[in-house]
Parts: C-alpha cells; sequence; structure tokens
C-alpha cells in the first residue's frame, strides 16, 4: 500500500488515496458551507460528506491560517482573513474597474502596451494589460508576479519606501550585482524616481523593452497601485520616454483622483 505523506488527507467517499488538489478542494467545501452562518462540526461533517475526523482536520488547519474561528457553542465561522482578502478584494476589483478607460485611453494615444499593477508582497502584481496599435510582442500577462527592481511598474510602486527598502530588495532580487556599479547606478536612479514622481524600466526586466511607469495613490496618499506604458526599445528612445512622462503622469494622476486623491503625496 502507498504511504500517505504528512499532512496528506487519504479518505475520500470511496476510501482511496488523494493528493494535495482534493485536499485543497475540500477546504474550499469547508470555506463555502459555512459562509453564511456558524455550523458545528458534526453539521458540517454532513453537509461536505467527510468523516469528523477528516472535517476536523481541515477546519483545524484553515483555523490556524485564520480564514475560520471557532466558538465552542456555535461551532466555526468564517475567520478574520477572509474578511481581509475580501476587502483586498474589492479595492482590487474597483481599482481595475476605474482604471480601466483612462489605460484604453493612453494606450490609443500612446499606440503602446498599458499595464496595471499592484505591490503583493515583494513583487509586482499585474491586474490588467492593453495592447497598443504596434506590432510588439510583450510577454507579461495579467496574473503575472514580477520583480521590484527591474521593472518600471515595481519601481514605481516602491519610490515611497525608504533607501533602506530599496537596498535590501536589491541585494535579494539581484544578488549579483551586489558591490558593483550597476548596484550605485540603479541606486540614484530610484533616487530620481522618487523625486520625479515616474521610474523607467530600461531593458531590465525584458530584452529590448522599455517603459514609463507612475504610481497610483488613494485617498490618504498612500500608493495603491501603479501604471506602465510599455515598447521595444525601437520605439522607446531616451528622448520618447521623456516626452511619455507627462501623459503618463497624468493618466496615473486620473486613476488617483477617481480614488480620492487630492494631489498630496504622503511625507516620508
Amino acid at each position: 500500500m502507498a504511504s500517505t505523506a504528512p499532512g496528506e488527507i487519504r479518505e475520500n467517499s470511496e476510501g482511496a488515496g488523494v493528493g494535495g488538489s482534493q485536499t485543497l478542494m475540500r477546504g474550499l467545501d469547508v470555506l463555502e458551507a459555512i459562509a453564511r452562518e456558524s455550523i458545528p462540526l458534526t453539521e458540517l461533517a454532513l453537509r461536505i460528506g467527510l468523516t469528523k475526523s477528516t472535517t476536523h482536520r481541515l477546519a483545524a488547519a484553515l483555523v490556524e491560517r485564520g480564514y475560520l474561528a471557532f466558538t465552542p457553542r456555535s461551532g466555526y465561522r468564517l475567520g478574520a482573513k477572509v474578511l481581509e482578502l475580501g476587502f483586498l478584494a474589492q479595492e482590487q476589483a474597483e481599482l481595475v474597474q476605474i482604471a480601466r478607460p483612462i489605460l484604453e485611453d493612453l494606450a490609443a494615444r500612446s499606440e503602446d502596451t498599458v499595464h496595471l499593477g499592484i505591490m503583493d508582497g515583494d513583487q509586482a502584481l499585474y491586474l490588467d494589460k492593453v495592447p497598443g496599435r504596434r506590432r510588439v510582442s510583450i510577454s507579461s500577462r495579467v496574473g503575472d508576479r514580477q520583480p521590484l527592481t527591474s521593472t518600471g511598474l515595481g519601481k514605481a510602486l516602491m519610490i515611497d519606501h525608504p533607501v533602506r527598502y530599496w537596498r535590501d530588495l536589491f541585494e535579494a532580487e539581484q544578488p549579483a550585482q551586489i558591490g558593483s556599479s550597476y548596484a550605485d547606478l540603479w541606486q540614484k536612479r530610484m533616487v530620481d524616481y522618487a523625486a520625479t514622481g515616474r521610474a523607467y524600466d530600461l531593458e531590465e526586466n525584458e530584452h529590448q523593452i522599455r517603459c514609463v511607469a507612475a504610481p497610483v495613490r488613494d485617498v490618504s496618499g498612500r500608493i495603491v497601485g501603479a501604471i506602465s506604458v510599455s515598447s521595444t526599445a525601437l520605439y522607446m528612445s531616451d528622448e520618447r520616454m521623456v516626452a511619455l512622462t507627462d501623459d503618463v503622469l497624468g493618466s496615473a494622476a486620473l486613476i488617483s483622483r477617481e480614488l480620492g486623491w487630492s494631489g498630496k503625496r504622503l511625507k516620508k
């Protein structure tokens, strides 16, 4: 008989072994079963069609991660982590919805690909992409996560962060460059980006691809996203990047104003 890895649940309706994907699906079944009301363990097991012991293991894991909470008299209910993710999902959906027409307009005017992204941990998460009219292939996709230190979008997302954060992240993402002249140049550029409110990608993330990026701010002045215009180096000379800067900054400001930003940046 095949052995079961630690934490793997072997039981299914026929008693056969299952893998991590089915365990994940069962965890989601638990969340959906108690989405509207608190449920005791026995009733929860009946609703999802598992034994009490299996249900308890699933629920206990979800409690540990904050997705469920347990009250002795009423049973299991949704936890604070679900509430947090719900708010984040709502914010992301609103950001995409508000930004989309402005991104489309920017893509039409520039004829280049426009991106919208947010900071996700220490990475840039791409939420939207509007292709340009040029026959240019850019590998980015909605849902991609890219390094902050090598993408224009990522640099724009972190221009309000302290220099120590930039340095630590650069060393983590680009260890081969530690102590090099490029590391010094990169930090000098970041200081300039922070001062001007925009950032560039100078073929640092993808060969022959350059971009101009700017942050998006909410009502408090906090950076909650960033947009970028990307194209090949053929269409993105230094002069054109400078010329595009005001347009990108203006589009980012339009989105920010829709989110309630008054035009004042947070003090560092």
